[in-house]
């Protein structure tokens, strides 16, 4: 039933009573069995029991509600980023989300532990998870300013970049440090400049 390019993938069954069933152990497993597989790497792909169609991203996004409602106020997806999906399936230029979404993804995962090293060194731990969100709406922003441009739509130029207001850090080989500190600065104002719109 596998396809030829997923011959390496671990084949899922989902039957009628919603039962999950690794073939590869034999055994029935969960949804958070699943995440787990996920998270470790591991990659696999689900059949419908009955029909055989594969239904692996219906599942990977039960996954996510699972985990989403699991994570209290530690939730991965803003509400502002699930509406502005809910408002590109309506939208002319949605086959352009999931490339772009892979993109961001993809590169975000190559960074994160050099990114996570060289803000925890500079600025303690929670400087990570701010350079995140910043790095989240400044991707988003650029996806939305792309948006415009195909549809004809485009927007004011953007404003001129900002100087902190705390003065860059002195630090052996700073280059990197305070060329990230006037990325950060100038995210910021683009960010406060579309918040004014």
């Amino acid at each position: 039933m596998a396809e030829s390019g997923r011959a390496h993938q671990t084949v899922i069954k989902k039957y009628a009573n919603r039962r999950l069933y690794h073939t590869g152990t034999s055994t029935y497993v969960t949804l958070e069995d699943l995440a787990t597989m996920v998270q470790n790497g591991e990659d696999f792909v689900v059949y419908d029991a009955r029909s055989g169609d594969d239904i692996t991203r219906s599942v990977l996004t039960q996954i996510i509600f699972e985990q989403e409602n699991k994570a209290g106020d530690d939730n991965l997806l803003p509400v502002a980023f699930l509406r502005q999906l809910i408002r590109f399936y309506g939208d002319s230029m949605r086959t352009m989300v999931p490339s772009f979404l892979e993109f961001s993804m993809a590169n975000f995962a190559k960074d994160q532990d050099g990114l996570r090293e060289k803000l925890s060194q500079s600025f303690g731990p929670s400087a990570f998870q701010q350079a995140v969100q910043e790095q989240v709406r400044a991707n988003m922003t650029f996806f939305g300013d792309a948006m415009k441009m195909f549809t004809g739509g485009f927007g004011p130029p953007a404003p001129p970049p900002v100087q902190s207001a705390t003065p860059p850090a002195t630090t052996s080989g700073g280059g990197d440090l305070d060329e990230l500190k006037k990325q950060m600065a100038e995210m910021q104002a683009r960010l406060d400049s579309l918040a004014r719109k």
